[in-house]
């Protein structure tokens, strides 16, 4: 049984380096989208607040708050595809 575990821990080291780089760029691209979904969030709360303030700024608000969560939505996007 002992051989049997030191074999398989023998394995697991040299695959190891490799299933770090995977797991390194999946942190990653789930760091980049949590930051993306965070602004797109933020975004959209202060928007409806603003709405709340002055809702004779609606057409006004809308676009800002839309081409805000574009962007930021954009920066996630970008960060799942460069960190691979």
């Amino acid at each position: 049984m002992i051989i049997e575990l030191m074999t398989t821990a023998s394995e697991a080291a040299a695959a190891a380096p490799a299933a770090a780089a995977g797991i390194t760029g999946n942190v990653a691209s789930a760091a980049g989208l949590f930051g993306g979904a965070l602004g797109v969030g933020l975004a959209g709360s202060k928007a409806v607040e603003a709405v709340g303030r002055n809702p004779g700024a609606f057409g006004n608000i809308l676009v800002i708050g839309i081409i805000a969560m574009a962007l930021a939505e954009g920066l996630g996007v970008m960060a799942l595809f460069l960190a691979r």
